[in-house]
């Protein structure tokens, strides 16, 4: 017997092909017709969805070395399947799946009919408004994704791949890719005033993550309570609430956060948005922050989310408190609103008698953060491409925030603007007397999504919208506000 029948003898003996779980022994003890029981075993996979439309079956040639059969039988079985219309060949492109099992399931009679999720309900949802359908898109906080700069990260992946060594293609750092967090470190350097090193840096998925980390650390060490901004962001708050970090509120003023506040309230933590306060927009002052700072060095802790930092249009850029206070502040930054939230990056600048201890919670969660990504950021970095992309956007966001306003001044004259010197979103508060959230519902029925300025508060306030422009044209954010105009009227 030679090399190959007897490896071939092999696979029947243990049995099969990773395909579909098909046992080569079941086959080969077929009586007669083994295109046919093949040709049915596809079928089957078929019609219950285990293969779908569009899917690729194997070339027959490896089917049938896999199966242990002659290729004739694989071919046959193929040509039934698409003799029966389940199956096409597209030459090159192989043989692919063209039919399957209904889309839609039936109705039974008599079943109750699952309501629409209500995002404005008793609980704010904001997983049901992001996937609820709209025409126009006015949510705080989503970036121009159709803006992303293709061509710049297909040149920076390019450059990567053909430069990339192999410990580059390895189990990375859990701190993150030494090139990134040295191009961040300059990065934070030159537009946030942040002195410090790479290896100050720790790279993340995001503040999503920065704060999952955060809450884990602080519960390890016996703190449950991180004190926030109010109004601020509801989103930030569930996170924390999620890892059972208590989040009480302190009330943020015309001059940002009050100091005095979270003083009397004895809390030895705090999350702001000194840069671009969220929702509100308005910057920490600095007497304020000043205040603030003090506070921090009496062994509080202050965690800094610079959120929207980057996007300013009337006014000079402001510092991050950890470029005064990097013994007493935990920094985090990313690029979700700078490039798009799917590269899923960004970083932490903490204290550094809690680096170590963050590094070790990264690795633990994750081994760290997926590396090509990295460097082509690192790449955009250096090359000044993420600055160009950055000077293009603020431009355009510039454009989209005026048409916005003027659309709200003509359209809404009742109401206040507040926090457009810089960011993403605007906010607007409304009379007294009128329900955010049955507006802001009215508006989704109208096909336009925003947000209640309720959602964000713990304590009670006036009523309002918080509005986002940068991921919408000009045109339809002029639509958008007319239909806010008609449901703040009714």
């Amino acid at each position: 017997m030679d090399r190959a029948k007897d490896v071939r003898n092999d696979r029947s003996i243990k049995g099969g092909s990773s395909f579909l779980s098909l046992d080569s022994a079941t086959l080969a003890a077929q009586v007669g017709d083994k295109a046919g029981w093949l040709a049915e075993q596809i079928r089957e996979a078929v019609n219950t969805g285990h293969l779908a439309a569009g899917e690729r079956l194997p070339p027959s040639r490896v089917l049938a070395t896999e199966l242990g059969v002659s290729r004739g039988i694989i071919t046959d079985a193929y040509t039934r399947l698409a003799d029966a219309g389940l199956v096409a060949a597209l030459g090159r492109g192989g043989t692919v799946v063209c039919g399957g099992p209904s889309a839609v399931r039936p109705t039974p009679k008599n079943a109750a009919r699952i309501p629409t999720p209500d995002p404005f309900g008793s609980t704010a949802d904001f997983e049901t408004l992001r996937a609820a359908p709209c025409r126009i898109d006015l949510s705080p906080g989503v970036p121009d994704v159709r803006s992303f700069p293709r061509a710049a990260w297909l040149r920076a992946e390019r450059t990567v791949l053909s430069t990339a060594q192999l410990t580059d293609l390895a189990y990375g750092q859990a701190q993150g890719a030494l090139p990134l967090r040295t191009a961040i470190s300059r990065w934070v350097a030159r537009t946030r005033g942040i002195t410090c090193l790479p290896d100050d840096v720790i790279v993340v998925a995001g503040v999503a993550q920065a704060l999952s980390l955060l809450a884990h650390l602080l519960k390890a060490n016996g703190a449950d309570t991180v004190a926030v901004e109010d109004p601020g962001s509801l989103g930030a708050r569930q996170q924390l609430n999620a890892w059972g970090i208590r989040t009480p509120a302190i009330p943020v003023d015309e001059d940002g956060l009050d100091v005095d506040a979270l003083q009397r309230h004895g809390a030895a933590a705090v999350m702001v948005t000194p840069a671009h306060q969220f929702p509100t927009g308005v910057v920490l002052t600095g007497q304020r922050r000043v205040e603030l700072l003090e506070w921090a060095r009496n062994g509080n802790l202050v965690i800094e989310d610079d959120y929207d930092a980057e996007h300013r249009y009337d006014r000079r850029p402001v510092p991050a408190l950890a470029a005064d206070e990097p013994e007493s502040v935990y920094y985090m930054g990313s690029v979700s609103k700078i490039l798009a939230p799917a590269l899923r990056i960004g970083w932490i600048i903490a204290p550094r008698s809690m680096t170590a201890a963050i590094v070790d919670l990264k690795r633990d969660t994750d081994l760290g953060n997926a590396t090509v990504p990295q460097l082509s950021l690192a790449h955009l970095m250096n090359t000044g491409d993420l600055e160009r992309h950055l000077r293009t956007m603020r431009s355009r966001h510039r454009r989209r925030r005026d048409v916005m306003i003027g659309a709200v001044q003509e359209r809404i004259p009742h109401a206040v603007i507040v926090g457009a010197a810089a960011g993403l979103h605007l906010t607007i508060l409304l009379p007294d007397g009128l329900d955010d959230t049955t507006v802001a519902a009215q508006c989704l029925q109208a096909g336009v999504k925003l947000h209640p300025l309720s959602w964000h508060r713990q304590c009670p306030g006036p009523p309002g919208l918080v509005l986002g422009y940068a991921a919408s044209t000009e045109a339809d954010i002029t639509k958008g506000i007319d239909a806010v105009a008609r449901a703040a009227a009714e």
